[in-house]
């Protein structure tokens, strides 16, 4: 017989979520400098769109899971 068990997930505590930017301008190749504060990646962002024009960004949030059971 099989046994339901309740799980949650959460960041993990001992971690911070990382952020970063690409310009998806072709062939630019910049990219924001990773950092733990989201609001300072987006404004490198608009620092490069002011220097260059470009207007488009791949933004990405990396985060570290932890799950554990509830019981």
């Amino acid at each position: 017989m099989l046994r339901f068990v309740e799980h949650r997930i959460t960041q993990h505590p001992d971690t911070d979520a990382t952020f970063e930017a690409e310009c998806l301008a072709c062939p630019c190749g910049w990219s924001a400098q990773p950092s733990t504060d989201g609001a300072a990646v987006d404004v490198e962002c608009m620092s490069h769109t002011g220097r260059t024009g470009h207007a488009s960004f791949r933004r990405m949030c990396t985060s570290f899971a932890l799950v554990v059971r509830t019981e």
